[in-house]
């Protein structure tokens, strides 16, 4: 986690950003709780714990600095709700998401679906893909075996 830190801090650098305590504490909660795609009011809960002064804006304000610069990926399952997700190191795209409609599950797929997708839209549309996110909205195999079992 230090060597994944250390490399962010490179990153906020080359831009011409620091890393104070506070984006530190951030990254430390998103890096600890990297399957969770947690909403900024969690994010703030528990950077709280670590920097007990730390004011929600700050956080916001720290999210959105890290989203800009690539490093985590805001999203929204149709929810109403961003989220925010740690990019994966070396990731040319931004991963794809199962969200169970039942139970809300997020599953991820980090394999890159899209490739020959991205290949069309440039050569058809001459239109040159930066990035893609793909969700999928539906029901997760627990739900469906519920659902079977129930009937």
């Amino acid at each position: 986690m230090k060597q994944r830190i250390e490399r962010i801090k490179k990153q906020l650098h080359s831009q011409g950003y620091k890393l104070t305590p506070q984006r530190e504490a951030t990254l430390l909660v998103l890096l600890e709780r990297e399957e969770d795609h947690l909403s900024a009011e969690e994010v703030f809960l528990l950077v709280k714990e670590k920097a007990p002064d730390i004011g929600l804006a700050t956080v916001y304000r720290t999210l959105e600095l890290l989203s800009e610069l690539k490093i985590v990926d805001k999203i929204n399952f149709g929810d109403g709700v961003s989220r925010y997700d740690l990019r994966k190191e070396g990731a040319e795209h931004f991963h794809h998401h199962l969200v169970c409609m039942e139970c809300g599950s997020v599953e991820e797929i980090m394999e890159d679906l899209l490739h020959d997708v991205e290949k069309i839209v440039e050569s058809q549309w001459e239109f040159q893909v930066k990035d893609h996110r793909l969700t999928f909205h539906g029901i997760c195999k627990v739900c469906q075996n519920k659902e079977v079992k129930a009937n």
